[in-house]
């Protein structure tokens, strides 16, 4: 019997993705959303500052890949002409996060040589997804996500699994080969945001529930044709950790002009650098870079530090599994068989 290649994806050294949030603001108000307007700021960047911290970030020596995020991106009214700068400066990838709303008529301004269209869906159903992202937001992004494919443009999912939605993630390939979609990007949800007040709802899932569900629906959308990255979550036994922070260059930039290097950092002011005046600055104290470097026996320590209840212990203080850098993916990719 043959089954689809699980990989882990290692981080490239030769590579910078700029994670690039134009504005904070969105029509939605997502159970789970991770924009803290606190320590983000409820900016939206004018196109002469996106223009000119495109040009900041972008590395010739490196394959730079950029992805457009909000709130919701589409809402910024020249989304369309930072794609087309970007893809004159030379980013090697962009991509679009949206809910699915697709304003500005985003599509008729771009065309599918520009960017990659990612969808956001939490549910295979109104009655599922509904609840968590927004009312009527099901019909809304699936029929923009419909209207993506027909016109050719490179579309993908994510869908972030929580308690709220992960008995219902197996309907998922099913219905991203209806809707035409090649890439599906299965997310775990972050205990930050919205979602770090909502700790008593125990969104989070253990790690017997991770492990027995993600990797066999993964394998589901496999087999009908579907590209399906994921977060790798859980060390195995042996396996070394690896901090992106370290070992690659990703920056998560927010309008406020801050600059994160890990993600789990967001909602505190501990981010590596700040753009003051069109450059690029170094933040001293303790920042969260200042923590990339120390090794624990629960793996990362940013996981240990920001969501402790994350790991649980054995009798003698020892702890039953170690968390990977919430950056290092794992993916199937059809035709890459393994026997077994």
């Amino acid at each position: 019997m043959s089954r689809d290649l699980i990989r882990t994806v290692g981080f490239q050294p030769r590579e910078r993705n700029v994670f690039f949030h134009i504005l904070t603001a969105c029509n939605l108000s997502c159970r789970h959303c991770y924009i803290n307007p606190d320590q983000h700021g409820k900016a939206t960047l004018s196109k002469e500052t996106i223009d000119e911290w495109l040009r900041l970030f972008y590395d010739p020596d490196q394959e730079s890949n950029l992805i457009f995020l909000g709130g919701e991106p589409t809402m910024h009214p020249d989304l369309a002409h930072a794609i087309k700068t970007a893809r004159k400066i030379g980013y090697h990838s962009v991509t679009v996060d949206s809910n699915g709303y697709l304003f500005h008529n985003i599509m008729e301004k771009i065309s599918p040589s520009d960017a990659v269209l990612s969808f956001s869906l939490d549910g295979p159903s109104p009655e599922i997804n509904d609840p968590i992202r927004g009312k009527g937001v099901f019909a809304t992004c699936t029929a923009n996500l419909k209207k993506a494919v027909a016109k050719g443009f490179d579309t993908s999912l994510i869908y972030t699994v929580s308690r709220m939605n992960i008995d219902y993630l197996e309907q998922m390939p099913a219905l991203l080969h209806d809707l035409g979609v090649k890439r599906f990007f299965i997310q775990v949800i972050g205990i930050r945001g919205k979602s770090a007040g909502q700790t008593k709802d125990n969104l989070q899932l253990s790690p017997g529930e991770w492990l027995s569900v993600i990797p066999q629906v993964a394998q589901k959308a496999a087999d009908l044709g579907i590209h399906v990255i994921f977060p790798k979550v859980f060390l195995e036994e042996g396996e070394q950790f690896s901090c992106a922070g370290q070992v690659a260059e990703n920056f998560f930039i927010f309008p406020n002009g801050r600059v994160y290097k890990c993600p789990l950092c967001e909602d505190f002011p501990v981010h590596s650098f700040t753009i003051e005046d069109g450059k690029l600055v170094p933040n001293t104290g303790l920042t969260e870079d200042k923590f990339f470097s120390l090794q624990i026996a629960e793996g990362c320590v940013m996981n240990k530090l920001l969501q402790p209840g994350n790991i649980d212990y054995d009798k003698q203080g020892n702890p039953l599994h170690r968390i990977s850098c919430c950056l290092l993916k794992q993916e199937i990719k059809p035709g890459l068989r393994a026997e077994g």
